[in-house]
C-alpha cells in the first residue's frame, strides 16, 4: 500500500520578519521616524536596562538606566552649547518614571547649580543651591522652593537662618549682619522682618561696624513686650486674613 507523505507547512514569511523585528537584548542603534536614535538594552520593544538616547530636535542626549520605555534608574542629561557647540551636563542623578526623583545634581548655569533631594521633577526635600551671585541656600525644599527650616548665606558673610515658606522668609528666623557686627532674631513675613530685637553680635570684630552700639534696653520685662507685639502683630494677620 503506497504512503503518502505531506510536505510540512512552511512558515509565513511576515511570521519569520515579525520575530527579526522584535527588540530584545542589545541593539547597536535603532532610529525613530523624527530622527530620534538610541542604542543600548531593550525588553519587549521597550527601552530596558542601560542606553543612550539622542533627541533630534533640542540635541539632547540621555545616558543612563531604563525601565519600560522610561528613564529609571541612575543618569545624566546633557544638552548641546549653542556658543561652543560642545555638550554641556545639565543633570547627574536619580530618575522614576521619566522624571527626576531622588538624589540628584542640576546645573543651571556656569555658576549657579543644586544638588540635593528631587520629586518629580521639582527640588523636594533637602537640598543645596549655589547662586550665580555667590549666595548659597542650605535647607529644605518643597515645590521647586526652599520650605521649612533653611539656611541662607549671602556672599558678603551676612546670613540668615529660619523658616521659609514659598521661597520666602516667614516664621521665626536670625539674622546676622556680620559685617556690622548685629543679630536680628524675630518674626518674618514675606522676606521682611516684623518684629523682633537687635544687639551686638561681635561688633569689635566686624570690618564695618555701626558708629555707635546699641544701647542697653533698660525696660523692665522686654520679653513681655516682645511677646504682647507678636500677638498683636498676629491678631492683626488673621483678622486680615
Amino acid at each position: 500500500m503506497p504512503i503518502s507523505k505531506c510536505p510540512p507547512k512552511s512558515e509565513p514569511l511576515w511570521k519569520a520578519w515579525d520575530r527579526k523585528a522584535q527588540k530584545n537584548g542589545l541593539r547597536h542603534q535603532v532610529f525613530a521616524v523624527n530622527g530620534d536614535h538610541y542604542v543600548g538594552k531593550w525588553k519587549d520593544n521597550m527601552k530596558h536596562g542601560k542606553g543612550t538616547q539622542v533627541w533630534r530636535k533640542n540635541g539632547a542626549i540621555y545616558e543612563g538606566d531604563w525601565k519600560f520605555g522610561k528613564r529609571d534608574g541612575y543618569g545624566t542629561l546633557s544638552l548641546s552649547d549653542q556658543e561652543t557647540g560642545n555638550y554641556r551636563r545639565v543633570y547627574s542623578g536619580w530618575w522614576k518614571g521619566d522624571k527626576k526623583c531622588g538624589y540628584g545634581i542640576q546645573f543651571f548655569g556656569p555658576k549657579e547649580y543644586y544638588e540635593g533631594d528631587w520629586c518629580g521633577n521639582q527640588r523636594s526635600g533637602w537640598g543645596r543651591m549655589y547662586y550665580s551671585n555667590g549666595d548659597i541656600y542650605e535647607g529644605q525644599w518643597c515645590n521647586d522652593k526652599p520650605e521649612g527650616e533653611g539656611m541662607l548665606r549671602l556672599k558678603n558673610g551676612n546670613r540668615y537662618e529660619g523658616n521659609w515658606q514659598r521661597g520666602m522668609k516667614n516664621g521665626w528666623g536670625r539674622f546676622f549682619h556680620l559685617d556690622h557686627g548685629q543679630l536680628f532674631e524675630g518674626l518674618w513675613v514675606d522676606n521682611i522682618a516684623k518684629c523682633g530685637t537687635m544687639i551686638d553680635c561681635g561688633r569689635d570684630e566686624a570690618p564695618k561696624p555701626t558708629q555707635f552700639p546699641i544701647p542697653e534696653v533698660k525696660i523692665l520685662d522686654p520679653d513681655d513686650v516682645l511677646a504682647e507685639a507678636l500677638a498683636t502683630f498676629k491678631k492683626t494677620q488673621e483678622e486680615g486674613d
